[in-house]
């Protein structure tokens, strides 16, 4: 058995409870992981409410897309994503459900080697952003000579954008709140303030103009601004406005690549990562019992200042 946190009712504030669950052996093709840390994002949040929603899985939702910990069982004839494998060997996984929890069994196919440059928490905030953040540069195009404006550019997508693009030599103009601006700077990017005048702020320091707009606050605002700045629209993504971007002639960043394009870039992520070329930071570390805390912060959109993670 294993304590596993599930969420009870869709909506605001979240509700959850900590509740026992039977833990399958791994079978061909899976492993067992005791979890050491689970990664809490903006997406668990939302799958809680909204249109990411499952509504028949209640009241007992299982939460939690990405886990790093030690690999407990492993299946027969079984290899993880990056070769081999090994009970005792330290992992990190993406995408799991219901990773809030002390173990998981889960496809090998979405297991990976740990760096051991990096610790626990920070393997299990690493990959979610990190794909979201290259599959949203090469959507759009990124490359070396331009100007991206990027919208919540101190949450933990934002983050790992800044990091990312500053690699392929674009420029970044970040919005944040005030509380944030050294954030944007400390890795890579110009800050600055959303708010009334918004618009006009960017142009003034831009005034070149902007080629891409990324958007990872969701509001009305970054639209409507990356609209007006950015004349392509192919060059304009969100991962955030829903319901908005349904209806705009944008890209959207939901679903998935195409798997190869997808496990290339999970593999390119955790190795820029040992390397120390890609940093996640961590704002705090939890008890899996605070998790509906944790998840109410992110309600906020984007609170900035480094990711979260819950420990077993």
């Amino acid at each position: 058995m294993s304590v596993a946190i599930v969420a009870t009712k869709p909506g605001a504030p979240v509700a959850v409870e900590a509740v026992e669950v039977e833990v399958p052996a791994p079978g061909p093709g899976e492993v067992t992981v005791d979890v050491r840390a689970a990664g809490v994002n903006q997406a668990d949040f939302l799958a809680c409410l909204g249109p990411l929603a499952n509504a028949p899985l209640f009241p007992a939702h299982p939460l939690g897309y990405e886990v790093a910990g030690v690999i407990s069982a492993i299946g027969p004839d079984t290899a993880i994503a990056s070769g081999g494998g090994a009970v005792g060997d330290p992992v990190l996984a993406f995408r799991t459900v219901g990773g809030f929890a002390e173990r998981v069994t889960i496809r090998a196919d979405d297991v990976y080697r740990k760096p051991d440059t990096i610790d626990f928490p920070e393997a299990a905030n690493l990959l979610l952003c990190g794909t979201s953040a290259a599959k949203m540069l090469r959507v759009t195009e990124v490359a070396a000579g331009d100007t991206v404006l990027l919208h919540a550019a101190s949450g933990g997508i934002g983050v790992s954008i800044l990091q990312q693009a500053r690699m392929l030599g674009a420029r970044v103009i970040g919005t944040c709140g005030a509380d944030n601006v050294e954030v944007v700077r400390r890795f890579g990017g110009e800050p600055v303030e959303y708010g009334d005048g918004l618009e006009a702020r960017v142009r003034e320091l831009a005034p070149d103009g902007v080629q891409v707009a990324l958007d990872c606050a969701g509001t009305d605002e970054a639209l409507d601004v990356s609209f007006a700045l950015v004349r392509n629209r192919r060059r304009v993504m969100t991962c955030a406005a829903y319901p908005r971007a349904f209806d705009e002639d944008m890209e959207f960043s939901i679903g998935t690549w195409p798997a190869a394009r997808e496990r290339a870039a999970r593999a390119d992520i955790i190795a820029l990562a040992a390397a120390g070329s890609l940093v996640v930071p961590i704002a705090g570390t939890h008890p899996l019992s605070a998790a509906g805390d944790v998840l109410n912060l992110l309600s906020g959109r984007h609170p900035g200042g480094g990711k979260h993670a819950l420990v077993p």
